[in-house]
Order: structure tokens, then C-alpha cells, then sequence
């Protein structure tokens, strides 16, 4: 979804950054009171990472205060960054992490991390299946403005309770964080093709038109959401940036109407708090030059500062090299690793779990359960051609799954709103 849009077309979400005057219930006036914008100025990266330290830990103990901090771990940047900056503060914190049944140990940086900052852990395992015991009542929490395979947090709601009175969660920090790997004098018609490419997943674009055909929609979908994203990129207007422009597109509709959806689930529990949605943390990326977000040096270089010991625990996406030396992840450095990897994975006899929807539409239990909602749902039927969820199905089955798995995760996802919604 885009702006405001949603299911409904009398139904409309507050945008970010914006102020409203309403009167019964109708929008009577808004103001914009923050615009992303790139006015960077010089200094060195040092000044930068020592700015980035005192905001960081700043904006993180006015939203957590002095309560017990619920901390989800993983072997990433950004919930590290959050950890050294709580260990920093001197905040009670409990952290936990989890993994899917038969894939990559996550756990195993989460549990390094948190025994060099001294916090009770507690690691999970995402279960098969899981989905189907909880799916109803997610469909009411985010009220399907997200497909169902993501929220793995959704598995385990009983547990969070009783580790802390509030989340820290690290949302979105890894595109505040970063540059988006494009050249900065992109023209807005190869931006809005690059954003095409990033907001489109395997096979939507498929589905996309078989259902705007379906509904007998004017026009062609391709071209809707061409002209919808090259309108919204214009309104932005930061002509000597491509990458500061596109991360402003992304934070002000990717962050709200996807990021944001499933946060829900965490909120469902306990209050969150987000120290990278904070506005001032978007209004010093501004002012960083995009040479030092670029390969997530800010980040890096903080945890090098407050806290060596996080930094010399191993980086999950350039395994098994650490922020000291994850510029060797490249041949040769990287090859014995690699083939040692691929060899664990060769000889073991159990199927290594990489997706999310492997564990929930794969099976005979699963694919009874997916089965249900697919084709037994009356009020589904009735919302959209069977023909269109029989086709994809079948793709799914028996053609490529990969490809065709988010579509049926779509599927899937308006097979519950036409029901939650009595449509």
C-alpha cells in the first residue's frame, strides 16, 4: 500500500511526519512537520560516529527510561548497535533470539552478543507449522496489510510477557544506515525503475495483473504502479542525491506501510519503542554525507568505539568474519568457509530450512491447512476467481516454488481479509 491508500476507499492512514485537524471524523486540514532532505556536511568519520553515539544513546534512554528492556537479538548491525548502547546505559535488559527448525543457527551470534553484555537470553525455535494456530488472530492484529510467512515473532507471543516491560526494536536501521548501491546521479526514470525492481518480489508482478484482470480493473497494473511510484519520487525532490532519494522513498512508504505492520504483534505484549524511527535520527542522516553510510561504516565504527568485544563477534551476513576484518569475505579469503559450508549442507539428511514460507506451506499438514484457506473459504470464492488461486496453486506445486511462493502467501493473506472483513 501506498500514502494513505488501504483496502477501503473511504478508509485512509495518518502519513508519516504529518499533523491532522479533524473534525467528525474527517481530515480538515494537515501539515508536514519533517521533509526528508540531503544537506550533508563535511566532517570526518570519527566526529560522525561520536555525533551518532551521543544521539543514539540519547533518543535510546528517553524511550526505554528505567525499565526492564525486552531486546530481540540477531546477527546483524543493528540490534547489536542497540545492545552495546543499553550495556552503555546501564539498562537491566533481557534479549532473545530465535531460528527455523533445521536452518541457520541466528541463535549463536544472538547468544554471543548477549553473554559479552551480561543479558539472561533465551533462544527459540520457529516451529513447523506454526502459522495455522495463530494466523486468525494475526489477521485481526495487522489486519492483513502484510502477507502471514514474515512474522515469525507471532510464534511465540506467550513468552515475551515475562522478560521486560518494554521492546527496543531496531527497525529500519539498516537503510538509515547504508547507501542503496546506486549511482548518486541517477536520472528519477532509472530511480523509479530501481525502486520497481525493490518493491516487486518474485512473482507479484504475475498475480498483480491476473487479479487486476480478474476484478476487470481499467488500464494495466505495470503501468499504475509505475506512474503511482514515479509521482511519489518527484514529490520527494532531492536532485543531487539518487541514493539519499530513494531511502527517503523507502522510509516514507516502505517503513509506515510494511516495516510498520508487524510491529503490532510486538505492541500486542508490551510498548515498543524504535530509537532509528526517531526524527532526529532521520534528520542526522540528512547531514551525513553518503560516502560514510555507505557499507554501514557508522554503525561499524560505533561498536568499535563503545564496545570491541560486540565487533569481534561473527557478522551473519559475511560469516564467519567479524567488523574487524568483513572486508575479507571475497576470494580466497572466504572460499574454505565457503566449500565447508556447502559440504555441511550436502551430507546432512535433513532438508535445510532458508525461507520463512518452507516452514508453513510445506507438508502434508501444511498444505492440508493452506488447502483450507485457499479453497473451502466461501466468502474467498466469492471475492475472487477460483480459477486465479487454482493457476497459482498449481505454479506452486508443481512448477517453482520460490517463484510463486509470495504469490500464494497473497493468496493466502486476502483468503483471511475477505473472512476477518465478512466480504
Amino acid at each position: 500500500f501506498l500514502e494513505d491508500d488501504t483496502y477501503f476507499k473511504e478508509l485512509k492512514v495518518l502519513k508519516p511526519a504529518t499533523s491532522y485537524s479533524l473534525e467528525e471524523n474527517k481530515i480538515v486540514s494537515e501539515e508536514t512537520y519533517f521533509q526528508w532532505h540531503y544537506a550533508p556536511v563535511e566532517r570526518p568519520l570519527s566526529q560522525i560516529v561520536q555525533e551518532f553515539a551521543t544521539l543514539f544513546e540519547t533518543i535510546t534512554k528517553e524511550q526505554v527510561q528505567d525499565n526492564t528492556v525486552i531486546l530481540p537479538l540477531s546477527g546483524g548491525l543493528d540490534s547489536r548497535t542497540q545492545a552495546a548502547a543499553l550495556y552503555h546505559l546501564g539498562n537491566k535488559v533481557n534479549a532473545y533470539s530465535y531460528e527455523f527448525h533445521n536452518g541457520h543457527n541466528e541463535t549463536s551470534y544472538s547468544e554471543k552478543i548477549a553473554r559479552a553484555c551480561n543479558f539472561p537470553f533465551q533462544k527459540w525455535q520457529v516451529p513447523a507449522g506454526y502459522l495455522w494456530n495463530e494466523i486468525e488472530d494475526l489477521a485481526q492484529i495487522n489486519h492483513c496489510y502484510s502477507e502471514f510467512t514474515h512474522p515469525r515473532q507471532m510464534a511465540f507471543m506467550e513468552k515475551y510477557a515475562a522478560l521486560g516491560d518494554v521492546f527496543s526494536l531496531g527497525h529500519w536501521g539498516d537503510v538509515l544506515f547504508d547507501d542503496m548501491g546506486v549511482a548518486d546521479d541517477l536520472t528519477n526514470a532509472q530511480q523509479v525503475a530501481v525502486l520497481l525492481k525493490k518493491v516487486v518480489k518474485k512473482g507479484g508482478l504475475e498475480l498483480a495483473n491476473s487479479l487486476w484482470n480478474s476484478w476487470n480493473l481499467e488500464g494495466d497494473f505495470e503501468t499504475y504502479l509505475k506512474n503511482r511510484i514515479t509521482l511519489l519520487l518527484e514529490q520527494i525532490n532531492i536532485p543531487s542525491s539518487a541514493n539519499a532519494q530513494i531511502r527517503a522513498f523507502k522510509s516514507l512508504y516502505w517503513a509506515t506501510r510494511w516495516t510498520s505492520t508487524n510491529l503490532s504483534v510486538f505492541e500486542k505484549v508490551k510498548p515498543i519503542t524504535l530509537p532509528y524511527y526517531d526524527d532526529r535520527m532521520c534528520a542526522f542522516i540528512c547531514t551525513v554525507p553518503e560516502k560514510y553510510l555507505a557499507g554501514r561504516q557508522i554503525q561499524i565504527e560505533y561498536l568499535k568505539l563503545r564496545m570491541p568485544a560486540l565487533a569481534k563477534i561473527s557478522w551473519q551476513e559475511h560469516r564467519p568474519f567479524n567488523l574487524y576484518n568483513y572486508k575479507k569475505d571475497k576470494f580466497p579469503y572466504n572460499f574454505p568457509f565457503r566449500v565447508l559450508d556447502k559440504l555441511k549442507r550436502t551430507i546432512s539428511n535433513k532438508k535445510f530450512i532458508q525461507r520463512n514460507w518452507e516452514l508453513q506451506f510445506v507438508g502434508k499438514e501444511n498444505e492440508a491447512a493452506l488447502e483450507k484457506w485457499l479453497f473451502a473459504n466461501e466468502n474467498f470464492s466469492k471475492f475472487l476467481d477460483q480459477e486465479v488461486v487454482k493457476t497459482y496453486y498449481a505454479h506452486f506445486k508443481t512448477k517453482n516454488a520460490v517463484y510463486y511462493s509470495h504469490g500464494v502467501s497473497m493468496l493466502l493473506t486476502l483468503s483471511l481479509f475477505s473472512k476477518i472483513n465478512n466480504i
